[in-house]
């Protein structure tokens, strides 16, 4: 069975449906890490419901980084973790985690990349007056947003309401996040 990690800042939606997929067996997985940096974030809460070990921790109790980074490294190598999978991660990913996990990191965006990289990317797609969104996941590299693209799904929405737009492309986040890492695994 392999075994992943979920970065996560948030909600953790994605951290639920992969968890799911896991527990179904659609995955042949389990989710062995989650790492939020932010303690008080609702993932930290449904990791502890579902039994999974979590890293919760506040980023300026580092002296860098590269600190806090070399930490989740240590966990993630403890845990024997394969695959990373961030999930809503508000934090670049730095050099430390890349050195360690690089080719082995993926990210799921709010957009079709490349077009409306980094944060609020609903939120620029829709005063820019998109039609077409979408949802990417990619290969995590040292720019932002910008590694290999591995899968990508669009939807069209006519209209300027952003937590809709969220909402369509959570719904498909969940299934197309679990059916890339299934492929990925294989």
């Amino acid at each position: 069975m392999h075994r992943i990690a979920v970065f996560a800042s948030g909600k953790g939606t994605n951290f639920e449906a992969i968890a799911a997929a896991c527990s179904d067996g659609t995955l042949d997985a389990q989710v062995a890490l989650v790492v939020c940096d932010k303690p008080q974030a609702e993932v930290v809460a449904k990791a502890e419901r579902l039994g999974i070990s979590c890293f919760a921790f506040d980023p300026k109790q580092y002296a860098s980084k590269a600190d806090y980074e070399a930490q989740i490294v240590e966990l993630l190598d403890r845990a024997e973790v394969e695959l990373v999978c961030l999930a809503g991660y508000m934090r670049i990913v730095g050099e430390t985690l890349l050195s360690a996990y690089g080719g082995r990191i993926i990210n799921i965006h709010p957009s079709l990349l490349p077009a409306f990289a980094g944060a609020r990317a609903v939120e620029q797609a829709i005063e820019y007056g998109v039609k077409v969104f979408g949802i990417t996941i990619h290969w995590v590299d040292q720019t932002l947003d910008g590694g290999r693209i591995i899968a990508q799904r669009a939807f069209e929405y006519e209209g300027s309401d952003a937590e809709e737009v969220h909402r369509i492309g959570q719904q498909i986040e969940h299934k197309l996040y679990v059916e890339t890492i299934k492929k990925i695994l294989k």
